[in-house]
């Protein structure tokens, strides 16, 4: 009797520090990016010059989360943190994510999505919406160069499993009106977003392609981000909360200063003369 007793008891231990563990783990995703492809794809005629000189990528990066928390980076070649060394890839911290140079940080609780990147030695807290253009975010079409983009989502029955979850579609249809070479073309960008409801909570790789659940698989032309795995163990509060130190920065602020930079570039490249030989002042 007491040994069916123990044995009920080591049970229902393991069951429970398996549905707990359930709660936090790691997804690693994929990214690919083919410049040409989407060069095409937005109406540019990509030159010989042009196509020996633009490269494809592969790119690791890593979601990390507890039953609260989230934070998704950049990894790179040091030891896998889905286990417990032994090489593989490590977490790039500070290094930024998403092909943004950002690093995205995770309140499920208070639904909070923070991008954190360095800027002039300084670290940004800056706080977005899934799902949302932030805005004076887009410097293209405050310039007058490119018109608000209208978007469209296709959702779908169809379904699939990803990395032992439940996957919805969603094709997200984006038409743009732009200038190319002095002629005005109508790009229109697909992208098809799987995602799953299955994890709890809500993420996409890019927060500005979103529409419910957690997204584990992005799709367009010259570009996507697949989930390859995930592993269940324990997290650290460390791992998935934002920085101690940082400055918070609204998006409307981030422009000004991302506009001021553009005019000193501009400004630089202004005090070069016609031949490309730059003007040397003595004093």
């Amino acid at each position: 009797m007491k040994k069916t007793t123990l044995t009920v008891m080591v049970l229902l231990a393991f069951t429970f520090s398996l549905t707990a563990q359930k709660k936090s783990g790691a997804i690693q995703f994929q990214t690919s990016f083919n410049p040409v492809v989407m060069a095409e794809a937005n109406g540019m005629t990509v030159s010989a010059d042009m196509l020996a000189r633009m490269k494809s990528s592969v790119t690791p990066y890593e979601l990390l989360f507890t039953s609260t928390n989230a934070s998704y980076m950049k990894v790179e070649e040091l030891e896998d943190s889905n286990s417990d060394g032994g090489g593989g890839m490590g977490r790039a911290f500070g290094s930024g994510a998403s092909g943004n140079n950002r690093d995205y940080y995770y309140d499920f609780p208070l639904q909070k999505l923070t991008a954190v990147f360095d800027l002039n030695d300084t670290t940004y807290f800056m706080p977005i919406d899934l799902g949302k253009m932030p805005v004076g975010m887009s410097m293209m079409q405050n310039r007058g160069l490119v018109a608000t983009p209208v978007v469209e989502y296709v959702k779908s029955d169809e379904t699939k499993n990803i990395i032992g979850f439940n996957c919805q579609k969603v094709v997200v249809k984006t038409t743009t009106k732009r200038r190319v070479r002095d002629e005005e073309k109508e790009i229109v960008e697909v992208t098809t977003v799987w995602y799953t409801k299955d994890l709890g909570f809500d993420f996409s790789p890019n927060p500005v392609i979103w529409t419910e659940g957690a997204v584990l698989v992005l799709e367009g032309k010259g570009s996507s981000t697949i989930a390859t795995n995930i592993a269940y163990r324990n997290v650290s509060a460390r791992d998935v909360n934002l920085p101690k130190k940082g400055t918070v920065i609204s998006p409307e602020a981030y422009q000004i200063k991302t506009e001021a930079r553009l005019k000193t570039m501009r400004e630089r490249q202004g005090n070069r003369t016609g031949n490309g030989i730059r003007n040397i002042v003595i004093n």
